[in-house]
């Protein structure tokens, strides 16, 4: 397989910069640390969605950030979860006051970097909910993985509740 890339170490900032440069009316990159959120985030009044994971399949998550899907998007390293930083830096950009939803994947380390983020937002008072898509049927009692991993549906349940979101639900409602 071939693949377009660069540098190998500027991957993920290439990839950055290239959503930056397609969508300069939807989209807005923070650098440090690395976010993709809606350009116009945060939206007053609107529950929040986060989600991301390890870079290398893109577009996710950064390419189903805007209007009726994601309000941000957190980009790991190829293969790698974002680090709570990412995300609570994320979840405090698109808090607009109605709470935010982080979707998280079944990996180990999306799931305990989420739970970490999520805890320092709530310390600095924001309202903070996950949901946690495992609905991979390749893996069920796997030795290699720690558990069905969120996979497929990922996108669907980011869809489903960016709808929910756009349209005014509560926190309870969207998660």
């Amino acid at each position: 397989m071939k693949k377009l890339i660069n540098a190998p170490d500027d991957v993920v900032l290439d990839a950055l910069h290239g959503v930056e440069a397609a969508y300069p009316d939807r989209v807005r990159v923070n650098y440090e640390p690395r976010y993709v959120v809606r350009a116009d985030a945060p939206v007053s009044g609107k529950v929040g969605l986060v989600s991301g994971g390890g870079s290398g399949h893109e577009p996710m998550h950064g390419g189903f950030v805007g209007p009726g899907m994601l309000d941000a998007a957190c980009p790991g390293e190829v293969f790698t979860s974002p680090t709570p930083d990412q995300m609570q830096a994320a979840t405090q950009a698109v808090s607009g006051g109605a709470g935010v939803l982080h979707i998280v994947k079944n990996y180990t380390g999306d799931v305990m970097n989420f739970d970490m983020a999520a805890d320092l937002t709530r310390a600095d008072g924001v309202e903070v909910e996950s949901v946690v898509t495992n609905d991979d049927v390749a893996v069920k009692d796997s030795t290699w993985t720690a558990g069905r991993r969120g996979t497929g549906a990922t996108v669907f349940v980011e869809k489903i509740a960016g709808a929910l979101a756009e349209q005014g639900a509560s926190l309870a409602e969207v998660a």
